[in-house]
Parts: structure tokens; C-alpha cells; sequence
């Protein structure tokens, strides 16, 4: 091999060898203590929002796949450096991949929901990593040669490789029970069902496969619904701790409600409406005796994830839930199987936490939660809006009658006009296809007559209570975004 080919080769095979090792070790113990999440959560922790907004608008969910994609280049990046380092001065090179495990049992600490088993993987790791740098980095008379070397690399790889199969397969597997639990369970019927949508449309539901997906996740929770639990204290006179079992024997409660991410930008994709069945929420707080001066709930995910909502929104009369189903299915589970939190009219920062394993209730002045402190707002009502859907931007469309069409928004509060205006001109009215309730998306539609040339439509909201969608344009941070979709259309 080329001078520095061959130290750069052990050193990624060393990289390799404890990486895989790591990945095993996870697999056995707990999948969320895999380097790779643990490290790539730390990163995404340490990000700054403009540029974790940055790669939401660019990348949507394949922002995590990019992620992991850039942590693997750039460990093997630093891999070949400490194998060239390593041929030089041995001990040294030893030293720096030794720095594999201590990373990883870092960033594995400083998880929120760390166990202390979490530290075994990457220990292993870079046990692994500099006993395989050790032995390949050997004098050449100590190794037997080129063909010593060469046997001998040959067999970690093999190594390599059926460790990081076995991992794979392991999570397969543990994927595959937890998707088939959940598809094992039958949801009773609701004690209170949703209202009938006066439409028809197939449109107004989004599908569950369909639906956004916006979250800190790097991978998806796999819980086993049947040890799930979640517990619900802090200030309350009775703290309470409620399974999936004990969820399934209570009324339940079925409601159309419209969720949206506070990342979405105007005219955005981050937005669905469901069907959703759960506990309704103010029941189970005030069960649990809400002690005074309480006013913010703090909801926890498996993966540690906080999210903080008002107590006045819960009791104020909305359908806020303790979701468990789906669009007739239990919750799917990048969508926070088993049981996750809904609140109508507040972005799902602040009221729609998944994977939930714990609900305290404490003061907004005593804790902050995850996006807080990362400088967003603590309270996000969702802000009146719309987006024009049909016709596409950039659109080539004949002249004639076109059906101009979308959705508008204001949950809670419910949309009573829709308006477009057409290459600057006067607003016109668009119908609006009737809802049975405030907390969803409403669609509407409007017959433009269409002359050709070049031209920009422009759509505005107006919610019951008479505030309408400024025209003043925001980026998301720190509270959603503000300003007017408008397209740009050819028509021939």
C-alpha cells in the first residue's frame, strides 16, 4: 500500500470495528444509547435555531438522515487522520481514537433521559477502536508482514460486518414488535364522537402516512406499549400513573383537530388535519387536583424531549387530549405511539408533545422547556392563516375558468372569510366549504376567470373574531410566521 493509504486504512477500520461494536452493544441494551442518536442529538442540542430553521425549510424530514450522514463523514474524516497519526507516533494515534468512546460517553450523559447503562456502548466502542488500531498498527516485524496484515484486517472486517448486520437486524426486529403491537390493538369506540364535516371532500383529512412530521428525533421510539406508563404530578393534590390499559377503559373523546409546526413557513407543507380519539385532558388534571399557582404543564418524552403548555388552555374548554388514536388507527408510531398530547390553537411546540412518559405540572417562572430555552416563545397561539394549494406556483394553466383553491386557519377561533386579490387588485371573496368545528382547517375555493399573461394571486384569512392575516411578513422564530401566500401563474 501507498505510504499513507495503509495508516488511513486502519484507522477507518478501527473506527469501523468500534463503531459496529457500539451499535451492537446499543441494540442489546437500549437502542436510544446508539453513538450515532446520542451524538447527532447532541449536535442538534448545540445548533443554532436560524440554522436548525434553516435546514427544516430546506430539508424537511430528511434533515436527520442528512445529519447522521454528515456525523459518519466526518468520523471517517477524523479515522483516517488518527490512523496516519498512529504510524507516526503510535501512542498518540492510540490516544485520539481512544476519543471515540470518551465522546460518545459524553454525549450519551448528556442526554435528558439518560440511564447509566446508556455509557456501555461507546465504552465498548472505543475499547474496540484502539485494541484494533493497536494490533494493526503494529511493526511490521511484530505483524508478520504484508500477508499477516492483510489476513489480519481481512478477519476484523469480517468482524465488522457481522456486528453491524447483527445490529441491524436487531433493530429490524424490535421495529417489527413494537409496529406489531400497535397494529395488535383495537380502539373502542368513542364515548363522544367528532361532529359530521358538512363536506365531502377527501381532501379535508390527512392521511396518517401523509401527515408532517417535525421533531428531534433521529430515530423513531420503539416503546413497548405494554410496560408503557405515564405519570402524571407535580403540583396536583393526586398524583396519579395511568398504562395504555387504563387509558383504553376510559371515555373517550373523538375530534377533528388541525395540527400545525411552528417552523412552517407561509404557504408551508407543516400542517394536517386528523380525526384524533383520546382522554380528554382538563378531566384527568382536574382528577389530579391542580394545586394553585400552577400554570404550565410540562410534558416529557421518552427520548427527554420537554414541552411546556399553558394550564389555562387545557381548561378553557378546548379538546385538548391525551391522544391514542389516529384517523380510526392507534397513533402511528413516528406520530408518537402510544399516547401523545394535543392542544387545539397552539402550535405543536408548546401543546402537542409525543411519546409522552411523564405530565408535570409546575410554573412557567420555574422551568423552562426544550424550545424555550433555545429563545422561542413560551406561549404560541396559533396566528390566523391561509395557503393557496391549486393552482401550483409557476403554474402553466389555459385561459378560462380556473379553480383557485386552499386552506385557511385559525384554530379555536374558527375562519369566517376568505379572500384573494389578483395582480393587485380589489379582494374578492372566496367560498368557503362548511366545518363543523373551529379547531380545523377550512377549505375554499374560487372560480377566476382567466385571461393570459402573467399573473400573481394573492390569499388572506379573516378569523371570527375579526382579525385578519397581516400582510407584515415574520420568519417562524420565535413564535410563527406572518405575511401572505401569494403564486405566480402563467396562463396561455
Amino acid at each position: 500500500m501507498k505510504p499513507l493509504v495503509r495508516p488511513a486504512f486502519c484507522g477507518l477500520l478501527s473506527a469501523a470495528a468500534g463503531l459496529a461494536a457500539a451499535e451492537l452493544v446499543a441494540s442489546l441494551t437500549r437502542p436510544e444509547a446508539s453513538p450515532l442518536v446520542t451524538i447527532g442529538g447532541s449536535v442538534i442540542d448545540a445548533t443554532p435555531t436560524p440554522v436548525k430553521e434553516w435546514a427544516v425549510r430546506n430539508f424537511g424530514t430528511n434533515d436527520k438522515p442528512l445529519l447522521l450522514t454528515g456525523i459518519v463523514v466526518g468520523l471517517v474524516a477524523f479515522a483516517a487522520f488518527v490512523g496516519i497519526l498512529a504510524s507516526r507516533k503510535r501512542t498518540a494515534g492510540l490516544a485520539a481514537v481512544g476519543l471515540f468512546g470518551v465522546l460518545g460517553v459524553i454525549a450519551a450523559l448528556s442526554r435528558p433521559a439518560h440511564r447509566s447503562i446508556d455509557v456501555l456502548a461507546p465504552i465498548v466502542g472505543g475499547v474496540v477502536a484502539v485494541g484494533v488500531l493497536a494490533i494493526l498498527t503494529r511493526p511490521i516485524g511484530e505483524a508478520g508482514g504484508r500477508r499477516r496484515f492483510l489476513t489480519t484486517a481481512a478477519i476484523i472486517a469480517g468482524g465488522v460486518a457481522v456486528a453491524g448486520a447483527g445490529a441491524a437486524v436487531l433493530r429490524q426486529v424490535t421495529g417489527r414488535d413494537a409496529q406489531r403491537a400497535r397494529d395488535a390493538i383495537k380502539l373502542p369506540a368513542p364515548a363522544d364522537a367528532a361532529k359530521p364535516q358538512p363536506n365531502g371532500s377527501t381532501s379535508f383529512f390527512t392521511p396518517n402516512g401523509e401527515f408532517y412530521r417535525v421533531d428531534t428525533s433521529l430515530t423513531v421510539p420503539t416503546i413497548d406499549v405494554e410496560s408503557w406508563q405515564v405519570r402524571i404530578h407535580g403540583m396536583v393534590d393526586r398524583p396519579m400513573t395511568l398504562t395504555f390499559a387504563d387509558l383504553l377503559k376510559r371515555p373517550l373523546t373523538e375530534r377533528d383537530i388541525t395540527l400545525n409546526c411552528v417552523s412552517n413557513e407561509v404557504g408551508g407543507p407543516y400542517i394536517g388535519n386528523a380525526k384524533w380519539l383520546g382522554v380528554p385532558l382538563a378531566g384527568l388534571l382536574r382528577e389530579a387536583g391542580i394545586q394553585s399557582g400552577a400554570d404550565q404543564i410540562i410534558s416529557r418524552a421518552t427520548e427527554g424531549m420537554t414541552i411546556g403548555t399553558p394550564v389555562s388552555t387545557v381548561l378553557d374548554g378546548r379538546d385538548a387530549m391525551l391522544a391514542i388514536g389516529m384517523n380510526g388507527e392507534p397513533l402511528p408510531l413516528e406520530h408518537g405511539f402510544p399516547m401523545r398530547m394535543l392542544t387545539p390553537g397552539l402550535y405543536g411546540y408548546v401543546g402537542a408533545c409525543k411519546w409522552i412518559v411523564d405530565i408535570e405540572l409546575g410554573t412557567f417562572a420555574d422551568f423552562d422547556p426544550y424550545w424555550v430555552k433555545r429563545g422561542w416563545a413560551a406561549k404560541a397561539p396559533v396566528k390566523t392563516a391561509s395557503r393557496i394549494d391549486r393552482p401550483l406556483p409557476f403554474a402553466q394553466i389555459k385561459a378560462g375558468e380556473v379553480t383557485v383553491a386552499g386552506v385557511a386557519w385559525a384554530q379555536t377561533r374558527g375562519i369566517t372569510s376568505v379572500q384573494l386579490q389578483i395582480d393587485g387588485g380589489q379582494w374578492v371573496e372566496a367560498e368557503l366549504i362548511p366545518v363543523a368545528t373551529a379547531d380545523t382547517w377550512v377549505q375554499w375555493r374560487y372560480a377566476w376567470k382567466a385571461p393570459a399573461g402573467g399573473h400573481s394571486i394573492k390569499v388572506r384569512a379573516i378569523d371570527k373574531t375579526g382579525d385578519v392575516q397581516t400582510e407584515a411578513r415574520a420568519t417562524p422564530f420565535p413564535d410563527g410566521a406572518t405575511g401572505l401566500h401569494t403564486v405566480a401563474v402563467t396562463v396561455t
